[in-house]
Order: structure tokens, then sequence, then C-alpha cells
């Protein structure tokens, strides 16, 4: 007998059998059947191991065993399952009797069941309603099991739905065939009641568990969505208040420094308008300092290029901050290589990213030398360094004190920390890189690099 006529047979003598065990399973669980019905189903399960025995291969049957019931009156439990929430579950078969045993089996676990007949029924409802799973027959005319579960698995809308194929076939090839086009599990007909129970719990468990982590992401997404647009709020609130507070904050210092030129004033007052005026100019440069961060950050800043010079990068750098120098023990010390060539650059950015680094040096030095250099690092790029005999930084805040607010530590609370935020970002800018070296004890270099590009 040819394989193919093998298994219609198989199908064809299992479905009926199905029908007849099923049904007198279910009246023997409502406990009023009479001795012939259990009758009826042990002869039917002697019939099953018949034809079992008599037409299902060595090798299929090693590959797939199914768990049936004993021949007493009462089936004993393999296994103690779980409960498990009912779900909306859809039974697709073309055999009424066998849609109408598997429906109130399920029915009966508390399950809400609805059927379909066909492929093309099948594919419409869970179009339109939200199933927890499907049970869906293998041999059907028109559309068969197989092509409806690729249909499913291939729309993103109904792939999630799990599929537990039932055939009254238990061949290898099929269960494997299955599995592998993305079916969660593979049932063969008649139904044992406990294992039934077991895989549509097993599967709709799984389910659930993929619908929490799906709702989980999708409100992470959202909260993370939330928070860029609080975050956003935050910086265009706080950007708008600095931006505004430039204007009064400039009228007030240079009425200040008039009053110090013009005003008559005695040696007492004119130190508490300097102190005045220092403390202001702070203040600006504070609110510049944030502004322009947060202009780099977002991309909005565009650099002005034009042809620079090493020696008067640092020599302009040095005369803004002469007098810091001036009013402690420091000692600024310039070493400029004399063959460095002219490059593109945007000379505010730079001279005030020298300027931070090297007031930095100096207010940590306070008795020592502040070295600033510039040699050549390769052939496509200048060094500039700036180098203190301070009392040095630990290796760990290498990486904190380069971010926006950054400190060195809670107790040296000093600045902002937008300087060397702004360093970075303007070096970065520049296709550079921005560098820390220190000992403890012994001082710490900062340096950087920019390319050497020519203007264009």
């Amino acid at each position: 007998m040819s394989t193919s006529l093998t298994a219609k047979l198989l199908h064809d003598l299992r479905s009926p059998l199905n029908q007849i065990i099923g049904y007198s399973e279910l009246l023997v669980e409502e406990g009023t059947a009479p001795d012939d019905i259990q009758k009826i189903r042990a002869a039917g399960q002697r019939m099953l191991a018949l034809i079992e025995e008599n037409f299902t291969s060595a090798q299929d049957s090693d590959a797939y065993v199914e768990i049936t019931h004993a021949d007493d009156d009462v089936a004993t439990p393999l296994f103690q399952q779980s409960a498990v929430a009912p779900g909306l579950l859809l039974v697709v078969d073309d055999d009424p009797a066998n849609r109408d045993v598997l429906s109130r089996r399920l029915k009966r676990q508390g399950h809400d069941v609805r059927t379909a007949s066909s492929g093309a029924e099948a594919l419409q409802l869970v179009r339109e309603a939200a199933f927890d799973l499907v049970l869906l027959d293998i041999m059907m005319p028109d559309m068969d099991g197989y092509e409806v579960l690729r249909h499913l698995k291939a729309d993103v809308r109904l792939q999630h739905i799990p599929v537990i194929m039932i055939s009254a076939l238990s061949e290898v090839q099929s269960v494997v065939r299955c599995i592998e086009a993305g079916a969660e599990d593979y049932l063969a007909k008649p139904f044992d009641p406990t294992l039934l129970k077991a895989r549509i719990g097993a599967s709709l468990e799984k389910k659930r568990g993929r619908d929490r982590e799906s709702v989980l992401f999708e409100q992470l997404q959202d909260n993370y969505k939330r928070l860029q647009e609080v975050e956003k709020l935050r910086d265009d609130m706080r950007n708008m208040i600095v931006h505004d507070l430039r204007t009064p904050l400039t009228a007030m210092i240079v009425g200040v420094e008039m009053l110090e030129k013009n005003g008559a004033l005695n040696a007492s007052q004119q130190q508490l308008m300097t102190i005045a005026s220092g403390g202001g100019r702070t203040l600006l440069g504070m609110i510049n300092d944030l502004l322009d961060v947060e202009k780099m950050e977002s991309g909005a800043t565009q650099l002005q290029y034009e042809e620079l010079s090493a020696s008067k990068l640092v020599a302009d750098a040095v005369a803004q901050v002469a007098s810091l120098a001036a009013d402690g023990e420091t000692k600024l010390v310039t070493e400029v290589a004399l063959d460095l060539p002219p490059f593109a650059g945007d000379a505010g950015k730079l001279t005030r990213t020298l300027v931070n680094l090297i007031a930095n040096a100096i207010k940590f030095t306070r008795v020592g030398t502040v070295t600033i250099s510039a040699t050549r690092d390769d052939a496509d790029s200048v060094r500039f360094a700036v180098r203190d005999t301070g009392a040095g930084i630990p290796s760990e805040a290498f990486g904190r004190i380069f971010e926006k607010f950054g400190q060195l530590d809670a107790k040296s609370r000093v600045g902002t920390g937008l300087g060397l935020a702004f360093c970075k970002l303007a070096v970065e800018a520049h296709g550079g890189r921005i560098e820390v070296e220190s000992t403890m004890g012994s001082g710490s270099t900062f340096s950087f690099t920019v390319p050497i590009v020519a203007l264009r």
C-alpha cells in the first residue's frame, strides 16, 4: 500500500474514532454514563491501539508517542496541570463532529470557543477578533492547515497568535514541518484530555508572557518619549531664561564700569565696584558657556573657519589670563614650535578653549608654573598642551571632568563644570581630540589636537 494511501486511510479511520472516544469521554466525565458507554469508549481505545500497531511505522512510533487513556473507568492523571486563566480559542476543522467534540471539551475547561469550518473562514475570524490560541486541523479541503499556518505567520498582525496543529496522523515529517513553520505545538486525534489541557495551558502561558513583554516594552518606549519631551521642555525653558538674563546683566556691568571710570569714588567704593564688575563678568561668562555648550550639543553651532597661527592663538589666550597669574604666584611659560604651518579653524572657539585650560591650571596650581605649548603632533595635526605643577587629578575623575556640570569631586566645586565640557565639544567639532594626563602631587597636562587643514 502506498504511503499517501496509508496516510489517507489512517486519517479516515482515526477521525470517526476521535468522535466516538471524545463523546464517550464527555459522557463518562459527567458521571451519568451507563456501563455500555464506558465499554464503547474502551472498545474505541482498543481499535485505536490496533490501528497504531498495524499502520504506524516503528520510526514514527519511536519519534512521536501519543499519551492515551487506560482501559479502566477513570484515567490516571500524568501530571498536575496548574490553573491557567481561560482564553478566547478558535477551533478550525472541516468536520462538524470534530469541531463539536473539541469545542465542548475546551468549554468545559472554561475557555470561550469559536469555530471555523475552513481555512479561509479561520483567517477572516482571526482578523476580526483577538484570539489567544488557534487549534488548526491539517487535512482540510481547498486550504489545508499548512497553508493557513503560513498565512498566519506571514502577517505581522497575526504572527503572535500561538497555533496548535491537529491531525489524525502522528507522522514525524508532519510534526517537524509544522514546528518549523512556526506552530507552537502538535496534537494527534483522538485527544487525551489531560494532555490537551496541558498543551493549551502551556501555549496560553507563553502567549501571555509575550503579551506582557510587548506591553512593558511599549510602556518603556512611551515613558522614554515623554522623558525626552520633558527634557526638551526643560532645556528650552532654561535656555530662554538664561538668554534673557544676558541683556539686563550686560546693562548692569556697563553701568558699574561707567561708575568706575567717571564717578567720584573713594578707595573703598572703587574696590566694591571692581568686585561687582568682576562678579558680573564671571556670571556673564557662565551664561555664555551654558548657551554655547547647549548649542554645540544640539549641532546648532557653525564653526567660523579662518586661517590661524598657533603662536597667535597661544599669545591671545595668555594675554586674556595674564592678570589671573599676576594676582597669585603662578608663572606662565610658552613653548611654541617655530615650524608649525597655518591651519583652518574657528579662532574664537580655539582661543576660548586655551583660555579655559590655562585659567583652570592657574586656579589649581596657586604657586608654581603653567606651561603652554604648541607642537607638531604628527603630519596631520597640531598639539596644544597646558601643563601645570598643581596637586593633580585622580585617574577615576578623568572622564567625569569633561561632562557638562562635571566636578572633580563633591568638595572641590570650583566653577560651573561647563568650561571643560565646552573645550571637549569645541575640539571635537574641529575633528580633534582632547586628553588629560595627571599624577597626584605632580601636576596635570591637558592637551588637544587640531587637524592641519588648509582654508578653502
